[in-house]
């Protein structure tokens, strides 16, 4: 019986920790953790995507301070902005919601949030102590999706030493961090790509899957090898026919009835890894809290 990872249940588990953490941290300091979400422009997927964080941080005790700033805003008025951020108190973590209109560029807008209030784990400074930290080092801030997936990986109680791990994707957001935390786990790992020559036999060869390339179900169910454990990062939009009309519905990259005829775990889309990014958003807003209080220390 393939076990479906619930990634609503296993977030709201986190989320219920942080809430009594926060708890916690406003008693002992008389604040809260301060989250900055910056969204430049009315792109309809970012405000639903902002809308789902501020509730979850609210939720949780987080404090938000929202910006929302006209498509028309210079590269340089945000870069601004995010100056102020990174010296005012109270904002202990920012967001920048992807992506950004075509005349910024948003790994210079990334850039330059400071390395401390970084809520997404994307600058290069913590990119490099992610690379070298430590097993337990508990106050890295890692990006969101990867962490996620180690924590719904970590959430079914089997020993990951010696697994052969593939991720399908190398971007810098997902597949580079998530095959750094595999690698701390001590599994074997394969990143593989768009020029990756035999895909199929690349992944039949894996006993931890996690596909991250943004195509949906390009993975099939006979790439899947049996006992396999299935990670689907990817959320696609399709296209679908149903009473004579034309909708919408979420897929995976992964072939989800097929693939779960084989593996021993899987992931769906939606309800899988989406909830476990925005908790772990919220749990580098934590973690750049206590850091600011030298809480590790």
């Amino acid at each position: 019986m393939t076990h479906i990872i619930d990634g609503k249940e296993i977030s709201q588990n986190l989320r219920d920790k942080l809430k009594k953490d926060i708890s916690g941290l406003k008693n002992k300091y008389n604040a809260v953790p301060g989250l900055a979400v910056v969204q430049v422009g009315n792109v309809a997927a970012s405000s639903v995507y902002v809308k789902a964080k501020t509730k979850s941080a609210h939720e949780v005790g987080i404090e938000i301070i929202d910006h929302h700033l006209d498509e028309s805003t210079s590269q340089d008025q945000l870069l601004e902005l995010i100056n102020t951020l990174n010296n005012q108190d109270n904002v202990n973590s920012i967001l920048v919601q992807l992506p950004l209109p075509k005349h910024m560029n948003e790994q210079t807008i990334l850039d330059s949030i400071h390395p401390d209030k970084d809520a997404d784990g994307f600058h290069p400074f913590n990119v490099g102590k992610l690379s070298i930290a430590s097993h337990n080092d508990e106050n890295l801030l890692i990006p969101c999706t990867p962490y996620g997936c180690l924590l719904m990986l970590k959430g079914l109680k089997i020993d990951l030493v010696g697994k052969n791990a593939v991720v399908i994707g190398r971007s810098n957001i997902v597949g580079k961090p998530m095959a750094q935390l595999l690698i701390k786990e001590s599994c074997t790992v394969t990143v593989a790509h768009s020029k990756t020559k035999n895909l199929p036999d690349v992944c039949r060869n894996a006993d931890i899957l996690v596909a991250a390339a943004g195509r949906p179900e390009m993975i099939k169910g006979d790439w899947v090898k049996e006992g396999a454990i299935v990670i689907d990062v990817g959320i696609n939009r399709i296209a679908t026919q149903r009473d004579g009309k034309t909708k919408t519905k979420l897929v995976g990259d992964v072939d989800y009835n097929e693939a779960k005829k084989l593996a021993s775990a899987i992931t769906p889309v939606p309800g899988g890894v989406g909830p476990m990014t925005i908790a772990c958003l919220l749990r580098n807003t934590a973690i750049a809290f206590k850091n600011s209080k030298n809480f590790f220390h």
